[in-house]
């Protein structure tokens, strides 16, 4: 632990006057955002606040005390007055004269939802009797990385007491639950002047009356445990020491990017899952330490961690003195399968005979040498944030062995919270995944009127999209607008030309290391031009050739290869013409080159059957909402073709289909998403015509 003063201050930003006119609900509502806002002090959806409220009750109009609690798998950091349960102190506190003993303590949270206040529908957490059983009103519970780091050390009471003295107390690691509630009663009762608990292997406990004393007490104790650790651990190696040194920043990004497709490959058996790379310098100096081994074998401590991570990461057999990634990657399946046997043998081993089925046996965190840290889950947030999780973890890890001696959780503990009922309750209430959870997509042409549209409409069902383009100021709007709509998790862009062979591999590359892979392609890059054959210069003729054909040539062989590492199946999607089957004056150059993007997409399909790759072609026509391709030189060509303006054009485009309607980027994005989809799962080397009616460009 080698940060600086200023980097481990922990900032009081309680604003009295803000907080003068407040309710205590709001009062708790800004003191748990405040908590959340700093990862120092809680790992996101972790810890819990709480407060005791004088209400009056809706029935009988009495003042009564209220227990306001972070409910069930919120997160402090960004919850709303609607993500507290409430409950009747009263109904809380006649709990525990029917409680029947710690074999029956998980039937007790069937018994929650009738001591609910209000009828608020926000189920309430299973830690909320440790909060009502605190006799003061407001109670923060956290999971600061500097706490849990002793509450995981082998000595962990004699640090609390050396630390904190009484006025920080130690309970002995037990289940979170109704039983840990007495605990934590009783504790109180025997320690009044206690301000707070150090929980084994979990978190911290403090406790006040005031919302901004507890706020501010809460601060104190972490700060306390932070600046002792500074002072403990200085001048020390963390983890042993090195055994390894980084790659470079490019290098340890480009091998991410050939580990990670192979890696998804391999554990997405169940479903396509979503990769995270972090090459944080926390991280480097874990997978870099001769201890690394060690203690990632000992797996984590916290619940939290390790119900995000697994009980233990996978580490990868790479020397970053000696780089091979081809190697690697030949004895990556051998080791994952390794991975799954011992984790099947650890559930067989723990398992009880109401215990939930096994889960994905696979990995969550892969750890490599002089590289990084890969995570993989079912949607990029989760993969994401169980990369913070391991974060924690290893922050742990470090305070804990520099100051005594690391221990993870039990196994059968840890089992008995993985795999608790309760836990698979609430997996079991989760929404069922949308239709493309856990794809990842590449569009080219992405900034433009389709690209945009094809990318919402695979947004809108869960996938992951990478938005390919030249114009970086267009790229910008659209990833702005998109990913304030579906978080930034899920979108990236890449400035690729697709003529560009380099440009188109890094953009595959970058996929890779963002995402894990790819599996949809939307070759959608664009550009139009119209002149009589006479005045068609060869100039004009290649450039139409080298985006239309060539560039989806191009794109489409570097997915091709990311779809063989994979073994998992892949969807190509080309946005090709109605005048790829219609001729059209004055346009010969594309509509050859849009006639060249079908065969090829034929030829592909034939090519990708044999891997699970379908390759299938979207025809528009006329799609002049959003399209770059109607600005500037080509609709003024094509008015003067048909001798009219663009509200003319428009008007007689749509006079000329057969439905006569217009035809819009959403139309062909719905195209685009049934291509892609698992609607048409049996459906390679068809066109679908997206022109509200042409009988020239039938295909049959």
């Amino acid at each position: 632990m080698t940060a600086s003063k200023s980097s481990l201050h922990l900032e009081n930003k309680w604003d009295a006057a803000a907080a003068e006119n407040m309710s205590e609900p709001e009062k708790l509502l800004y003191r748990s955002n405040l908590l959340g806002s700093d990862k120092r002090i809680t790992n996101y959806g972790g810890g819990n606040t709480s407060a005791k409220v004088m209400q009056k009750d809706p029935l009988s109009g009495d003042l009564v005390e209220v227990l306001w609690v972070k409910g069930s798998g919120g997160d402090v950091g960004s919850i709303k007055m609607d993500g507290f349960s409430t409950l009747y102190m009263d109904k809380l506190n006649a709990l525990r004269s029917i409680y029947r003993g710690v074999e029956f303590e998980d039937e007790m949270v069937g018994y929650l939802p009738h001591c609910t206040f209000n009828l608020n529908p926000r189920a309430a957490s299973i830690d909320t009797p440790l909060h009502a059983y605190v006799p003061q009103k407001h109670v923060d519970h956290m999971h600061p990385d500097a706490i849990i780091a002793i509450a995981a050390a082998k000595d962990s009471k004699a640090l609390t007491q050396q630390i904190f003295g009484d006025s920080i107390g130690w309970l002995p690691w037990k289940k979170p639950g109704y039983e840990l509630g007495l605990w934590l009663s009783n504790f109180c009762e025997k320690n009044p002047d206690a301000k707070g608990v150090v929980l084994e292997s979990h978190g911290l406990f403090t406790w006040a009356d005031d919302a901004k004393n507890c706020y501010e007490l809460t601060l104190e104790v972490i700060q306390k445990a932070m600046d002792w650790f500074e002072a403990e651990t200085a001048g020390k190696d963390a983890f042993g020491g090195a055994l390894h040194k980084s790659l470079s920043a490019d290098e340890r990004r480009a091998t991410a990017a050939r580990l990670m497709p192979a890696i998804r490959g391999f554990v997405s058996g169940q479903q396509n899952m979503v990769g995270h790379f972090t090459d944080s310098d926390a991280v480097l100096e874990f997978v870099n330490a001769k201890d690394m081994e060690r203690l990632a074998a000992l797996g984590t401590s916290c619940p939290d961690h390790f119900l995000r991570t697994k009980i233990c990461p996978l580490v990868v057999d790479f020397d970053p003195a000696k780089p091979d990634v081809d190697a690697t990657i030949e004895g990556l399946e051998a080791a994952v399968a390794e991975y799954r046997k011992g984790y099947q043998a650890y559930y067989d081993r723990c398992k009880k005979d109401d215990s939930p089925a096994i889960r994905d046996p696979n990995a969550v965190v892969y750890l490599i040498p002089g590289v990084g840290m890969i995570t993989f889950a079912k949607d990029k947030a989760t993969a994401r944030i169980s990369g913070e999780f391991y974060l924690n973890a290893i922050n742990v890890m470090r305070g804990a062995d520099a100051v005594s001696e690391y221990q993870g959780l039990p196994e059968q503990e840890a089992f008995d919270i993985e795999y608790w009922l309760l836990e698979e309750a609430k997996l079991q209430r989760m929404p069922a995944p949308k239709s493309m959870a856990g794809r990842v997509a590449l569009i080219t042409g992405g900034a433009g009127g389709i690209g945009a549209a094809t990318a919402e409409r695979y947004l809108r069902e869960g996938a992951c999209v990478m938005l390919a383009d030249i114009d970086d100021a267009a790229l910008a709007e659209t990833f702005e607008g998109l990913s304030c709509k579906y978080s930034a998790d899920v979108v990236r862009t890449v400035n690729m030309n697709v003529t560009d062979e380099t440009a188109v591999a890094n953009a595959y590359s970058t996929i890779a290391a963002e995402f894990g892979g790819v599996d949809i392609l939307v070759s959608n890059a664009g550009i139009a031009s119209s002149a009589p054959i006479e005045e068609t210069s060869l100039d004009l003729w290649n450039k139409n050739m080298a985006i239309l054909s060539t560039g989806y040539f191009l794109v489409s062989r570097e997915a091709f290869k990311l779809f063989k590492v994979q073994d998992m199946g892949g969807s190509v999607v080309f946005v090709a013409s109605k005048n790829g089957l219609a001729a059209s004056p004055n346009a010969s150059a594309y509509c050859t080159a849009k006639a060249s993007e079908i065969h090829l997409a034929r030829c592909l399909a034939l090519e990708g059957a044999t891997l699970g790759v379908r390759v299938n072609v979207v025809n528009p026509d006329a799609v002049l909402k959003g399209s770059k391709i109607w600005q500037g030189e080509w609709l003024d060509q094509r008015a003067g073709t048909y001798g009219t303006d663009k509200d003319g054009l428009e008007e007689m485009y749509r006079e000329r289909s057969m439905l006569k309607r217009s035809v819009l980027p959403e139309d062909i994005a719905e195209a685009a998403y049934f291509f892609a989809s698992d609607l048409s799962a049996k459906s390679t080397g068809n066109i679908i015509n997206v022109d509200a009616g042409n009988k020239e460009a039938f295909t049959r």
